[in-house]
């Protein structure tokens, strides 16, 4: 589970069930409010508050993969390390509701400051809520953390040139590399060129892309052989042929 979730502060359990079973407040919100205080919960280290809103049947996957049933899920809330702050909104809530479930989607937009060093990051999350007859309770949870593209740098020129090629991973794959007033462009199989940027010396990205990289590979005298597509920790080989 991350260090910090999406919350609106609600501070106690009295607020979070402030108005009295059966009233009429849109269920929408109500699940919303409820998420909220679920996540800021553990930003402040209150698992009494998952231990309410959990379902006796809750599955949770984090956006780690890790698997956790109610009884684990509450005994990771706990008050955040010393140093370590911040703050989630609860974004593009939207929830359909059939009867007695609702499927909530949303996404946690987190700021989080880590011992001076601002990070910003965003979660989509899915969820499951079942009214049982002590109210609404979370069944099921998972959460995805959304990519962004990588922070781009400026690399010299000359090293920039070195990249400038055509690759190839199969008689019918191919991969160009060229430069147009001083930006990278990459086209597959003669296709549109589109902008790549450096990530790092030779690691570069496609903006809007942020699942992959290609990461360059060199021989023992520091030439280009080709480069490594790599998409989810997997590697598709392309090898220089001009």
């Amino acid at each position: 589970m991350r260090s910090l979730t999406a919350g609106l502060a609600l501070g106690v359990l009295g607020a979070i069930f402030a108005s009295p079973a059966g009233a009429a407040e849109d269920i929408s919100a109500l699940l919303k409010r409820q998420t909220q205080a679920l996540m800021d919960a553990i930003t402040y280290g209150k698992p009494e508050v998952w231990r309410t809103l959990l379902d006796d049947k809750l599955i949770m996957v984090d956006e780690a993969g890790a698997v956790s049933d109610k009884k684990s899920a509450v005994d990771q809330v706990h008050p955040l390390p010393k140093g370590i702050s911040g703050n989630i909104t609860v974004t593009q809530w939207h929830v359909n509701i059939d009867g007695n479930v609702a499927v909530a989607t949303f996404v946690d937009d987190e700021h989080e400051n880590y011992h001076g060093q601002k990070l910003h990051a965003f979660y989509r999350n899915t969820a499951t809520w079942i009214k049982r007859p002590d109210g609404w309770k979370l069944m099921s949870l998972q959460v995805l953390a959304t990519r962004q593209d990588p922070p781009a740098v400026a690399l010299p020129a000359k090293l920039t040139d070195e990249y400038v090629g055509h690759y190839s991973a199969a008689p019918d794959v191919s991969y160009d590399i060229t430069k147009v007033s001083g930006k990278l462009m990459g086209a597959a199989n003669g296709g549109k060129p589109v902008e790549l940027k450096a990530e790092l010396a030779d690691v570069l990205f496609t903006p809007g892309q942020p699942r992959s990289r290609r990461i360059f590979t060199r021989d023992a005298a520091g030439h280009i052989t080709g480069f490594l597509s790599r998409r989810e920790e997997r590697d598709i080989v392309f090898t220089r042929t001009k």
